[in-house]
């Protein structure tokens, strides 16, 4: 009988049944080594399940229930769980069945390594990844799941609910529109289906690979665990949405007071052209390679440009032509600003400057 207690205090279960478990999926398995609970570092352990599996493995072993478990008919267990409930099964004992469930878990788990390797280093460079430590980062990496996909293959249905967080590895993907228009695109770094995942909204928009694209996924379930365990991956999201919410209100005509955003974005032939047509009063200020620079609009109209040492029409030439940089749009002018006088006409300003560019180019 003692040999029959220490053999069920080293077995394994797999869970059967799962709804709503913040944690676990069905087909994960709960290893018992020497009567303790043992679970991969980057998978959270739950004390509901430690609980119960404490008790069942505490249980005085009779002959019936050592059959049960054991015998050809498995027994089923259930965790009281917080806001969900998963069911487990006994699978096996610790020691491998067949040779072949052996080689599978080795495959298994050097495909796991093989992807750490790989492409630790790649995730290290992305934005949403350099707050993590990289003891946080190995953990994190080892829940994704990496895909290729070919080009010009839907990732995502518009209307359709989203499983998963995506992250560009290589690669482009194109967001598609209702109409199928192409509404941008996204790069290596670039992350998607966050939004639906915090939400449970369906896709807004389809998702299609440009060309051949690699990615990393993050599920849904895991994705909620990574956010619970690494809080500051929620204020990274949080910017994201905001810096997002800000470039979509720019597309659409609307500029409002401390709004900010960069050149690579929205250029500054569109975004003067967007003050003026909503006959803003305000200051841009613009942060570049170069140096700070500043345009100053009264109900549309420039009456004030600066870059450099450079001001006036000239000043305001030179801005049209530069392409990356930092911009914040304040609303409200001086008192002095309110005198000033409009150093030209805006649309004879603006073709001028789109002329002066044109030469440059050709």
């Amino acid at each position: 009988m003692r040999k029959q207690a220490e053999k069920i205090r080293d077995i394994i279960f797999i869970i059967t049944v799962e709804k709503d478990c913040p944690f676990y999926t069905v087909g994960e398995e709960l290893k018992i080594e020497n009567a303790g609970l043992s679970l991969s570092s980057y998978k959270p352990a739950c004390l509901y399940l430690a609980e119960s599996l404490k008790e069942i493995i505490s249980r005085k072993v009779t002959g019936s229930i050592f059959t049960s478990i054991t015998g050809h008919q498995k027994s089923r267990y259930q965790c009281p769980g917080c806001s969900g409930r998963i069911e487990f099964e006994y699978k096996k004992d610790k020691d491998f069945a067949t040779l072949q469930m052996k080689l599978l878990r080795d495959a298994q788990e050097q495909a796991r390594k093989k992807h750490l390797n790989k492409f630790f280093g790649i995730l290290r460079d992305f934005a949403f990844f350099q707050s993590l430590d990289d003891d946080a980062l190995v953990d994190l990496t080892l829940l994704l799941e990496f895909k290729s996909i070919p080009s010009n293959k839907i990732i995502i249905n518009r209307d359709n609910p989203v499983t998963h967080l995506f992250i560009i590895l290589s690669g482009k993907v194109a967001i598609i529109s209702e109409r199928g228009d192409k509404l941008g695109e996204l790069k290596s770094g670039d992350i998607f289906g966050e939004l639906n995942l915090l939400s449970g909204e369906p896709a807004a928009h389809s998702m299609h690979t440009v060309d051949a694209t690699r990615v990393a996924m993050l599920s849904n379930k895991n994705f909620k665990y990574v956010l619970k365990k690494f809080p500051v991956l929620q204020l990274f999201l949080l910017k994201m949405l905001a810096d997002r919410a800000q470039t979509m209100s720019l597309r659409s005509g609307h500029i409002t007071s401390g709004m900010s955003g960069e050149l690579a974005e929205i250029h500054a032939v569109d975004l003067f052209q967007l003050i003026h047509s909503s006959n803003k009063t305000g200051i841009v200020h613009l942060i570049l390679d170069q140096g700070r620079a500043r345009v100053v609009f009264r109900n549309g109209e420039i009456i004030l440009a600066e870059f450099l040492e450079v001001t006036g029409k000239q000043a305001l030439f030179a801005l049209l032509q530069v392409k990356n940089g930092h911009f914040i749009y304040t609303s409200g002018i001086s008192s002095e600003q309110q005198e000033l006088a409009p150093i030209g006409r805006f649309m004879g300003m603006l073709m001028e400057g789109l002329q002066r560019m044109d030469e440059i180019e050709t």
